[in-house]
């Protein structure tokens, strides 16, 4: 560890100091779906509930405070005198005065009048917690929520802080990053549908699979693993002239899929998943066709910790256009 999660910056010429929150040192890995980064991204089905932006973690030992400390103290300088006093506009002088600026911000960070000699009585008993930033939510203007003072925790001990980190804000903290493939429903007629035509829809099974996500906090124990898994499939046909299937427009895992490919000699048949239009597009439009895919989330982590998250979802549109014939004859 060795660095505060807490930067002292100045601006204005000293006349101000900022402070800026770093960003957590969870590690990240994904156990099963695509590694490559190019996934999509859920959004949770309960629209009150999001991911942590930010929470508090343990990050330093009394040791590590008192180093980090000790770059704050101003130089020891000698005085340059003139006519009995400092010579003016000296440039040392007034990095040294920023120098204690900072350092009078860092003390009152760390608490220094209330852990004693940085607790170092209590070394390795302990840590100091701050708050960090989300890994995956660096620019969530809620990262910076997390700005409490530093405090003291004792090993094995939970802090009195909105957020502590726990198995289940590791579970959280990966669900926007979960490896969610695109919603590629297939089709069948694939392309331009026909008024009253029943059109076949399906998942292909290489992308209709569960994804993981492990996360753990090193030199803590803690860790979590969060899980998606595909649920229901929603077709929206962007018409009220038209009927799904099933009755809802919500087709759910049925032998560890959704929907069935179409195959020669199932015109006459209802598909498990799919929709007819019952009126044709006028001429040069559209409808705009959405599925969206569910998925079941949850976690398990430390000491057998575990539970469901909010249900998300991804959907994606297609342009279609309807076409009206006299007859059709499909096998």
């Amino acid at each position: 560890m060795g660095e505060s999660n807490f930067e002292a910056k100045g601006s204005g010429g000293g006349d101000k100091q900022t402070t800026e929150a770093k960003v957590s040192r969870v590690k990240k890995v994904v156990v099963e779906g695509d590694k490559g980064g190019g996934a999509e991204a859920l959004t949770p089905r309960d629209s009150n509930w999001e991911a942590p932006a930010c929470w508090y973690e343990p990050t330093m030992s009394p040791k590590e405070v008192k180093a980090l400390m000790k770059k704050y103290e101003p130089e020891k300088r000698e005085k340059k005198k003139e006519s009995g006093g400092l010579i003016p506009g000296d440039s040392g002088d007034l990095v040294n005065a920023l120098q204690r600026q900072s350092e009078s911000i860092m003390k009152g960070y760390f608490q220094t009048d209330k852990y004693k000699n940085y607790n170092m009585a209590k070394q390795g008993k302990g840590m100091f917690w701050e708050g960090v930033r989300n890994p995956e939510k660096v620019d969530d203007p809620k990262s910076d929520d997390c700005t409490q003072q530093a405090i003291w925790v004792d090993k094995g001990d939970t802090p009195d802080v909105p957020n502590p980190v726990s198995p289940k804000v590791l579970a959280e903290s990966v669900y926007d990053s979960l490896p969610i493939p695109d919603t590629d429903v297939s089709l069948n007629p694939e392309g331009r549908q026909t008024v009253n035509l029943k059109t076949w829809a399906w998942l292909d099974k290489a992308k209709f699979k569960p994804v993981k996500v492990g996360v753990s906090l090193p030199g803590t124990g803690l860790w979590a693993e969060t899980t998606a898994e595909p649920y229901a499939l929603t077709l929206e046909p962007g018409t009220d002239q038209a009927e799904t299937f099933p009755a809802g427009a919500k087709c759910v895992v049925e032998d560890g899929r959704i929907g069935a490919p179409y195959t020669k000699g199932k015109a006459k048949q209802t598909p498990p998943c799919g929709l007819t239009y019952l009126k044709a597009t006028p001429g040069g439009q559209s409808y705009e066709l959405k599925a969206t895919l569910i998925w079941k989330v949850s976690w398990k982590g430390t000491g057998g910790a575990g539970a469901e998250l909010p249900q998300g979802e991804y959907g994606e549109g297609r342009s279609v256009r309807v076409r009206e014939v006299q007859s059709i004859v499909r096998d």
